[in-house]
C-alpha cells in the first residue's frame, strides 16, 4: 500500500514504488574540503604504473589552470563532453573514449591504483614493457581523455554551467547501512551541482547492483526535479544500454547473483 513516505512512479506499464527508507541526507558541515570516505590507495603500485603516474598523468591531468572549453581542454576538438565520476579501474572510461573519438571524456577518480590502471589501458604500457622516454597513447586512440585524480566535489566549481552532455555514476559504493546514508554520492548537494553543469537534454546514467541504492537514487533524482527518468519498460533499465561497455566489476556482480540496473535520466 502506498503511504505518505512512498513515491509511486510509472515507467510505461511498470509500477515502481520508492520508499523514503534511509533517505535522510546530512549536508557537509562547512569545511573547505569535504570529507572523503573510501580508499585512496590499495596494493603497492609497481614500477610501470608508477612511471605512468609520474611521467604521463601530468599530460592529461586536470589542474586549477585547466580551461573548460571543449575546443581547448582536450588534445583534439570534440563535439560533446562526458564526465565519469569514480571510474574505478578505467575500463568503461577507456572503452567509451575509444568508441567515441569525437567526444571528450573527463574521468574523476580518487583511488590511485585505478588511475594507474586507466593509464595502462590507454598507453598499452604494462609491467615488463619497454617504457619509452616520451610516453604516448596507443596508436588507435585520440587525445580525448582528461583525468582529475581527486574528489570530484573539489572540481565542481571549476566546471561551467551547461558544459556536459553526459554524466556517468557507475556502481558507486552503496553504503547500505542507515547510519552511512549521508556518505552516498547521489545526494541533494551533488545532484544540484550535476544538474547545473549538464546541458538540457543531456543524460545522467546511474548503474548499481544494490537494491537499496537503486531506490535511493530514484528518489533522490526525482526530488531534485531537474531530470526525468527515460525508461518506458523494464528492459530499458534492467538490460545494458546499447552503448554500454562492460567492466570487471559488473561481471563479478552478475557471477555473485547481483543483478545490475541501468538508470538513465534526461536533464530537462
Amino acid at each position: 500500500m502506498t503511504t505518505e513516505n512512498t513515491i509511486t512512479q510509472y515507467q510505461g506499464d511498470v509500477k515502481i514504488e520508492i520508499t523514503a527508507k534511509d533517505s535522510g541526507f546530512t549536508p557537509f558541515n562547512g569545511h573547505n574540503k569535504p570529507k572523503f570516505y573510501g580508499r585512496r590507495k590499495g596494493r603497492t603500485i609497481r614500477k610501470a604504473k608508477t612511471t605512468l603516474l609520474e611521467a604521463f598523468l601530468p599530460k592529461i591531468k586536470i589542474t586549477p589552470d585547466s580551461v573548460f572549453d571543449k575546443e581547448k581542454l582536450f588534445g583534439v576538438p570534440v563535439n560533446e563532453v562526458a564526465l565519469e565520476i569514480g571510474f574505478g579501474d578505467g575500463q568503461h572510461l577507456a572503452g567509451q573514449a575509444l568508441k567515441n573519438p569525437n567526444t571528450g571524456y573527463i574521468g574523476a577518480e580518487v583511488f590511485q591504483n585505478g588511475v594507474a590502471n586507466l593509464l595502462t589501458l590507454i598507453t598499452g604500457i604494462k609491467e615488463g614493457s619497454n617504457i619509452p622516454q616520451d610516453i604516448k597513447l596507443i596508436d588507435n586512440r585520440v587525445d580525448n581523455i582528461r583525468v582529475f585524480d581527486d574528489d570530484i566535489r573539489l572540481l565542481f566549481n571549476q566546471i561551467p554551467d551547461n558544459f556536459l552532455n553526459k554524466v556517468y555514476i557507475l556502481f558507486p559504493d552503496p553504503w547500505p547501512k542507515k547510519r552511512h546514508a549521508h556518505r552516498r554520492f547521489v545526494n541533494p548537494d551533488n545532484l544540484k551541482e550535476i544538474s547545473r553543469i549538464m546541458k538540457k537534454g543531456g543524460i545522467l546514467r546511474i548503474a548499481t547492483d544494490h537494491k537499496i541504492y537503486k531506490g535511493w537514487a530514484l528518489r533522490q533524482v526525482k526530488e531534485n526535479g531537474n531530470f526525468v527518468w527515460t525508461a518506458k519498460c523494464g528492459n530499458d533499465w534492467k538490460k545494458e544500454p546499447a552503448d554500454w561497455v562492460q567492466t570487471k566489476y559488473e561481471l563479478k556482480a552478475i557471477r555473485e547473483g547481483r543483478r545490475p540496473v541501468f538508470l538513465d535520466f534526461e536533464r530537462i
